[in-house]
């Protein structure tokens, strides 16, 4: 496999609080990676750190090659690395179509743009159907469609998740891991942060336990299910 995204000696602070301490982690090119964790673990700040909106202070970060540590947020997104943010952050007032129009801010060509948007709307019916629709008019499970579907305009190697799954009915959580499934087949690399340890686990190929800022557990995801402190912490049993 092709190394993808590494992170080496990484640490990283919010003014005084130190966030990140040595995180050490890669994704192979066509994983499915998770990081879960306790809220306030690290793991949104991780995927900040690699999308260049938190700077690491010691460490480097490499994507395919280049070193992206120093790299401001526009500049990496152009590479191929594409955040959703959690809490999906979309633009209200902008309609469906101009929010997809939005994610494609790299591609200079209009074809290569509608061609992104139908398969964006392949992947989401729903969308297609309120293309014209408001942003903020949209449920919260089709505002989170909207998220992932902004960030697959950009056509990226790597598409970070921030709890895709947080205030969605069960319906439309399945709706939406499926759709992860089916991007990973089509040879999208992933690295996803999710509360919910099971589904996060169920869809992964390799995870990683951050715990305090630090990197406490890495396994293979069919381990981390076995694992009796990841199973007491974090799966209920």
């Amino acid at each position: 496999m092709t190394r993808l995204l590494e992170l080496s000696d990484v640490d990283a602070y919010y003014g005084m609080i130190h966030a990140l301490k040595g995180i050490n982690l890669y994704i192979d090119e066509g994983e499915i990676v998770t990081l879960i964790g306790a809220n306030g673990a690290g793991k949104s700040t991780t995927l900040k750190t690699i999308s260049g909106l938190v700077k690491a202070k010691t460490g480097t970060v490499t994507f395919a090659g280049h070193g992206i540590h120093l790299l401001p947020p526009h500049k990496v997104t152009q590479l191929g690395i594409a955040h959703i943010p959690e809490g999906r952050k979309i633009f209200p007032r902008l309609t469906v179509r101009e929010n997809l129009e939005v994610g494609a801010y790299t591609i200079g060509n209009a074809r290569e743009v509608a061609t992104a948007m139908e398969g964006v709307f392949e992947l989401f019916p729903r969308l297609k159907e309120r293309a014209n629709q408001q942003g903020g008019t949209l449920s919260g499970g089709e505002q989170q469609m909207l998220a992932v579907g902004r960030g697959l305009m950009l056509q990226p190697r790597l598409l970070m998740l921030d709890e895709p799954s947080m205030g969605l009915a069960p319906i439309v959580v399945e709706q939406i891991f499926e759709t992860l499934r089916k991007l990973n087949k089509q040879g999208v690399t992933i690295l996803l942060v999710e509360q919910n340890a099971h589904l996060a686990l169920q869809v992964a190929t390799r995870g990683y336990v951050v715990q305090t800022g630090a990197i406490a557990l890495a396994d293979t995801a069919a381990n981390l299910q076995e694992n009796e402190m990841v199973k007491e912490a974090y799966l209920g049993a």
